[in-house]
């Protein structure tokens, strides 16, 4: 009898394992793919430097996110308005964070460092993810220490050109401050008030962001000037607004709520050797031995980190 009774809990709990090993394997996928996608948008960001100021770039990416995502999130918003305006402070703190400035330090440091080096520091912003999520109380584990241990080395040498150091430009400064808003973002998103729908948190924030970067927009425009659209700029902030913010934002909060900001943080150190693919791809930048050990090294400690 109670080889019986036992029998349905024995295939209730194989079931529940493999949907959460599921869960698992869709959240680090859809890490993958908007780290790839954000790899991206670091090119783009660098090709807009010379012809579109930083805010003004940032400004009109999310307008055109807010276009793109309106028809499939602004229904949900609008019905959970009431939950949004009693989180109002919660929604808006992540939307400074990850959307106005954010990307506003990413384009600044456009203009004064290359692509591959913006990957590579924010490539850092996991081990902040990490430190968050550990002082929030979750359990990091020594493989994924190990993980994050030896992708940090990797990403270390990059930046010191061979030796465990730093070699910063002036730009640099400006993405280790965008990396830690980032990390800020993640570790934010991952208490998001249960009450509130993904597509209407990610609706919300970019709205209130946006509407955040209105001002230093209008007096980028009477100082510097509008930009001229052209196919050049146009194209370039179609693709971060559309897929960089719309795609990647909503694949990155899936992703942290199935696997959370720290072990999602493990899969976004593949940003510098998507960059560096990219990079050698559309601009045709070598890669060396030193870039390959690099390389290794990160995608060894993010095979690590990831698993269980």
């Amino acid at each position: 009898m109670d080889r019986v009774r036992t029998a349905p809990q024995q295939a209730t709990g194989t079931r529940g394992a493999r949907t959460k090993k599921g869960a698992a394997g869709l959240g680090l996928l859809l890490a993958l793919v908007a780290t790839v996608v954000w790899s991206g948008s670091f090119v783009a960001s660098r090709g807009l430097a010379d012809s579109v100021p930083p805010v003004q770039a940032a400004f009109w990416r999310w307008l055109v996110a807010i276009a793109a995502v309106a028809p499939f999130t602004a229904r949900e918003a609008w019905r959970q308005r009431a939950l949004i305006r009693e989180h109002l402070g919660f929604v808006t703190l992540a939307a400074l964070l990850g959307v106005t400035v954010y990307n506003t330090l990413v384009n600044q440091a456009g203009l004064t460092t290359a692509a591959s080096n913006m990957g590579m520091i924010m490539a850092a912003s996991p081990v902040v993810m990490a430190l968050f999520s550990r002082l929030g109380g979750e359990r990091l584990g020594a493989r994924r220490t190990a993980g994050l241990l030896v992708a940090a080395l990797g990403v270390l040498l990059l930046v010191g050109k061979g030796s465990p150091g730093i070699d910063l430009a002036a730009g640099d400064l400006w993405m280790f401050g965008a990396a830690l808003s980032f990390a800020s973002y993640s570790a934010l998103v991952r208490r998001k008030p249960s009450g509130i729908g993904g597509p209407a948190f990610l609706f919300a924030t970019f709205v209130l962001g946006a509407l955040m970067l209105a001002p230093a927009y209008a007096v980028s425009v009477a100082v510097q000037g509008p930009f001229d659209a052209t196919p050049g700029t146009v194209g370039p902030l179609l693709y971060v607004g559309v897929f960089s913010s719309a795609l990647a934002f909503f694949a990155w909060n899936k992703a942290i709520a199935l696997v959370g900001a720290a072990r999602a943080g493990v899969v976004y150190y593949l940003q510098p050797v998507c960059v560096a693919v990219l990079s050698f791809a559309l601009l045709g930048e070598a890669t060396g031995p030193l870039q390959l050990l690099c390389m290794a090294l990160i995608l060894g400690g993010v095979t690590l980190g990831a698993r269980r």
